[in-house]
């Protein structure tokens, strides 16, 4: 692949089914991994009344091509985590203006993982909704459904198949 890539992880197991996802598919990959534990990113404040990661963290993603968001889906939407994460892509409209327009046009993907066979159209639309809105290039959602913990060899060959996809995208 040539672009950058990195993928922020959004889950509140660092360890879970999701980063297990995370770390396969950052290998096939040869991407960076961003796990948001690692931060502290406070919640939207209409005040912009912050002392937190958030922007410095933001400033660093912006160099890469191409982003990808990984959460697990809980209770039919995206982790606390990533959720808040997005939320504060507020700031980038609202007080950061310069950095929010640079995420017109990147190219953006969501890896997610949960217990569902399929997850609900309204799990994905959240993430299409908020791309379209800011003008990203959303380029699709690789989903792998979890019984208990995430296994590589069931996994695998749908991960292959959705590299191959994004590479010709």
């Amino acid at each position: 692949m040539s672009e950058s890539t990195v993928i922020i992880l959004g889950s509140s197991r660092s360890d879970g089914n999701t980063s297990a996802l995370v770390h396969d598919y950052a290998t096939i990959i040869n991407a960076t991994v961003v796990d948001l534990n690692d931060y502290e990113i406070s919640p939207f404040d209409y005040n912009a009344d912050y002392n937190d990661d958030f922007i410095s963290l933001m400033a660093g993603l912006l160099k890469y091509d191409r982003i990808i968001l990984a959460t697990p889906m809980y209770w039919y939407s995206a982790s606390a985590q990533m959720k808040t994460f997005i939320d504060r892509w507020s700031d980038l409209l609202k007080t950061e203006k310069a950095k929010g327009r640079q995420l017109r046009g990147k190219q953006v993907v969501v890896l997610a993982t949960g217990s569902d066979k399929i997850p609900p159209n309204c799990f994905e639309q959240m993430f299409q909704l908020t791309f379209r809105y800011l003008g990203m290039d959303y380029r699709g959602m690789l989903y792998c459904q979890c019984e208990s913990q995430y296994l590589v060899e069931h996994h695998h060959e749908v991960i292959a198949k959705f590299v191959i996809q994004m590479d010709r995208n």
